[in-house]
């Protein structure tokens, strides 16, 4: 859908992809993945058009996922100095993409790519090039993402996308989480990771498909489990068996947040669903420096995720 002027959306242009029974709403504002539905069944909890993100729905996590201790880090002699977006836990959050613009580079009836230049600046003093790709085949949704460090020094860089997963139970205590990993990170009251412990006999082990009950999750997994073909796959099912979905990641990929919504607003819709976060680091990875990816001048990055409705 085009629009111009006050006729836009909160979101800015909506990209609509459509192949088969499936249909996606990717939105120029942030890159956001606002909908994806297949034959009108929601697989995501997004957001109306008339709408913007709220609680990350959707959106594109980039130079770095998740929080940032007082926004402050140093790489290779510079220094980031980030806003304050989360001002109660003096953090700053999930990057500084996604309330930016990204233009259509290219488009066919079931997918797009979205780029932006994220310019340096005090919060990020380096120059990335990122480009973010949905496309729809038979079998799902696969989002293709990619960074190249424009600037002329070296430049680290972390990503992380959003989505919120629902099979359409009333609440998602009653729906049934796979996460196959192995440990999860220990956060203090800031949400920072004060270290890491294994999941097995704790309420967090979901290597086995089971309810998620009353677990109020905010948590990074990480040791993934990997497939044969290097992915890790979380599932999440309806307790009748007549809905899942899949949403799988690559190698690229080592932290899965997954998250309940117990604190989004209203409180009506906390929740409703369960986001699941592909993440290439932990959070505060700029600051710890745990897995940051480190881009020389000219060097690019691409990963892979998607969803799969079952």
């Amino acid at each position: 859908m085009a629009a111009s002027g006050l006729n836009l959306p909160p979101s800015g242009e909506q990209h609509e992809l459509r192949l088969g029974r499936h249909c996606a709403v990717a939105t120029e504002v942030g890159a956001t993945l606002r909908s994806y539905t297949v034959s009108g069944v929601h697989v995501l909890d997004g957001f109306a058009i008339s709408d913007r993100s709220t609680a990350g729905r959707g959106q594109v996590l980039a130079p770095w996922p998740n929080r940032l201790d007082a926004g402050r880090y140093s790489f290779e002699g510079r220094e980031g100095r980030a806003a304050l977006d989360e001002p109660a836990m003096r953090n700053a959050i999930h990057g500084l993409v996604r309330w930016l613009p990204w233009r259509a580079v290219s488009r066919t009836e079931s997918a797009v790519t979205l780029a932006c230049v994220l310019h340096a600046q005090p919060g990020y003093p380096w120059r990335l090039d990122l480009r973010v790709e949905y496309r729809l085949g038979r079998d799902g949704l696969t989002v293709t993402a990619s960074a190249t460090n424009v600037s002329d020094v070296p430049a680290p860089f972390g990503i992380g996308f959003h989505p919120y997963l629902t099979v359409g139970t009333p609440v998602v205590d009653v729906s049934l989480l796979t996460v196959p990993a192995q440990r999860r990170l220990v956060t203090d009251e800031r949400g920072l990771p004060t270290g890491d412990q294994a999941v097995t006999g704790t309420e967090f082990d979901f290597t086995v498909r089971r309810p998620v009950a009353s677990t109020r999750l905010d948590t990074a997994f990480t040791e993934l489990i990997r497939g044969d073909d290097g992915r890790t796959r979380v599932e999440l099912d309806r307790p009748d068996g007549e809905r899942g979905l899949t949403l799988w990641v690559d190698r690229e990929f080592g932290y899965l947040m997954a998250y309940t919504g117990d604190t989004v607003e209203p409180h009506s819709r906390r929740r409703l669903s369960v986001a699941i976060e592909p993440m290439t680091c932990p959070p505060n990875a700029l600051r710890s420096g745990s897995d940051v990816i480190r881009l020389d001048p000219g060097a690019s990055w691409s990963g892979n995720w998607g969803i799969t409705p079952r």
